[in-house]
């Protein structure tokens, strides 16, 4: 067993080690808006959207499951009833699942997997196919990967993270979470006792949470410091 006060890592994948989606929802946003004629910026769609989405897999934790591709064509379609007739999300959602199959890395995340000393886990929601071909297209290397398709369920609902600890085999107490996502990933583990270190890059578009984080950092390779220090 590892020595310190931490026998894993959990870390997210969007947003955490691939850059951010911030550049494929700006771009869906904005076609919507052009093809719709929509009396809003791609903004403020983007924040209505978000928010409809988020709602829809927050509920699919705990009925229904839906994998992220179909919440993002469910929430869009929902966003826009009212406004719009019937209407196909998939040329709109199709931009995105671009972005989830074949994200660009944020520079640090080599070198800081390089110097970590920790068994560390993929927890990601994300549908498994589009994140197996993002990590085999970057030549990633981790101990485990656990998706919210594989368990059906998402952050930051617990089962998702109780889910990577056993296959880990480790006490959640003995973990440390790095993510990007206030809601989803400070918002998860911290209910379960893990240690939780939030990535804030200042690239998010809207971020629905309000935990505080046990650590904030600006870039992983802060991390490895935070390994040995006691909350």
């Amino acid at each position: 067993m590892p020595l310190g006060l931490f026998d894993a890592v959990f870390v997210d994948f969007y947003g955490t080690l691939s850059a951010g989606d911030r550049r494929a929802v700006e771009t869906a946003c904005r076609r919507v808006v052009e093809a719709f004629g929509l009396t809003m910026t791609p903004g403020q769609f983007a924040v209505r959207w978000g928010e409809r989405f988020f709602a829809m897999i927050d509920a699919g934790s705990r009925h229904r499951f839906r994998t992220l591709h179909e919440c993002e064509c469910a929430s869009l379609q929902a966003t826009l009833r009212g406004m719009v007739g019937p209407m196909d999300p998939e040329p709109f959602v199709r931009i995105l699942k671009e972005y989830w199959s074949n994200p660009a890395l944020h520079e640090d995340v080599p070198a800081w997997l390089d110097q970590l000393r920790l068994p560390i886990c993929c927890v990601s929601n994300a549908d498994t196919d589009d994140i197996q071909s993002a990590i085999q297209k970057h030549d990633l290397r981790f101990d485990a990967v656990v998706t919210s398709e594989d368990v059906r369920s998402y952050k930051p609902h617990g089962p998702i993270f109780l889910r990577a600890a056993e296959v880990m085999g480790v006490d959640p107490r003995r973990v440390m979470h790095v993510g990007d996502s206030l809601h989803s990933d400070v918002g998860g583990a911290c209910r379960l006792g893990i240690t939780t270190t939030w990535v804030n890059r200042d690239d998010r578009i809207h971020d629905i949470g309000n935990t505080r984080p046990d650590h904030t950092v600006r870039t992983l390779l802060e991390i490895p410091a935070l390994l040995n220090r006691r909350v």
